[in-house]
């Protein structure tokens, strides 16, 4: 068995963070954390294996690969490859990388700085079809490591019960309202405003909605502004629990201006929820519009208001939706049928 290294040196928190706690708990790994890093606190409280490094101390990551025999370092956030580049080159082990690439690929990376850096990675993991197809059309074939695609996972959700609901809607003031949730960063990106609008659109038709906002700012001042400007919506920030608060929700919305596969989604369908998610990008894949959940046009508040109201006025066909969506989550998205395949990738790299 090859000795697996995970290194994350983002210091956000948010789905790609949380899914290398998840993975390194998985796998049994230790991993390499920024020490400002706020995913930092999740390990601790998990008791997972860490530890910390600068965000360019690559002479201690290559201590730490030769001091534990790493065979495979595994990185996810862009920003680490040239630090675990130049910790292969000056360590003695030259472990293989392996990067899974959670982030959309949209120019030509054939300059030398690039080409320097994709020489010495072994295999990228694509986290959609359409992140592996920029992959192959964006590096050059000359340096271009090998290209996998893999689709990540969500743990089974823990279902809650009807109490539990109640008491969730009471701490929020949520009554009989139609509830359209959206669990992201606040960022204009990820397209709350999008769902804000939509949701507003249906108020001012006479139907009861509100919508949920889950999510830390990026930008306070955006986040203040959408906070003042919609005032019958519910802001929560960060929220550990955000998988309850899907589940006393209506719908889920995916709004993301070009998401490249999202896990909020399958969180979402595993727990019974609707979902829906704009027209371009990774919910194209998890998606089937109609089927197991709606597509709207990207960045179109109109549009999105329409098949909200589609579902608001169609209870069967939401249930209906919803089910499918599930069923499908269940098969294809389960986070430790994933992260096992994910597992046979490293060890063959």
């Amino acid at each position: 068995m090859k000795n697996i290294l995970e290194v994350c040196l983002s210091p956000d928190l948010g789905g790609l963070e949380i899914h290398v706690k998840d993975l390194t708990k998985f796998l049994g790994v230790k991993a390499i954390l920024n020490p400002k890093g706020k995913v930092k606190e999740l390990f601790t409280k998990e008791y997972i294996n860490f530890e910390t490094i600068g965000r360019y101390s690559f002479i201690k990551l290559a201590q730490i690969i030769d001091e534990n025999k790493i065979d495979v370092v595994h990185i996810n956030w862009t920003k680490d490859i040239p630090i675990a580049v130049l910790a292969k080159l000056i360590s003695k082990q030259k472990p293989k990388i392996v990067q899974t690439r959670n982030m959309n690929m949209t120019r030509f990376k054939d300059d030398f700085y690039h080409k320097f850096l994709y020489k010495n990675i072994s295999t990228i993991v694509g986290i959609s079809t359409k992140v592996s197809e920029q992959l192959n059309k964006f590096i050059p074939q000359d340096v271009r490591p090998k290209i996998i695609t893999w689709y990540s996972g969500v743990p089974k959700p823990i279902l809650i019960d009807e109490n539990r609901k109640k008491e969730l809607k009471d701490s929020f003031g949520i009554k009989d309202e139609f509830i359209v949730c959206i669990v992201a960063r606040i960022h204009q990106q990820k397209g709350q405003h999008i769902v804000l609008e939509a949701v507003e659109k249906l108020r001012n038709d006479g139907i009861n909605a509100k919508t949920l906002v889950v999510g830390h700012y990026m930008d306070k001042s955006y986040f203040e502004e959408l906070r003042e400007k919609y005032k019958n919506d519910i802001f929560t920030g960060f929220a550990s629990n955000a998988n309850e608060l899907i589940q006393i929700s209506d719908c889920k919305v995916m709004a993301t201006k070009n998401e490249t596969f999202g896990m909020a989604i399958m969180d979402a369908m595993r727990c019974g929820v609707c979902v829906l998610g704009s027209d371009s990008g990774g919910p194209l894949e998890s998606i089937e519009d109609m089927k197991t959940g709606l597509h709207f046009k990207t960045m179109n508040s109109n549009d999105l208001y329409h098949k909200l109201k589609l579902i608001y006025e169609n209870k069967e066909l939401r249930e209906k939706l919803a089910l499918a969506g599930q069923e499908k989550a269940n098969r294809e998205y389960d986070n430790i049928t994933q992260f096992g395949k994910l597992k046979e990738i490293l060890q063959k790299a």
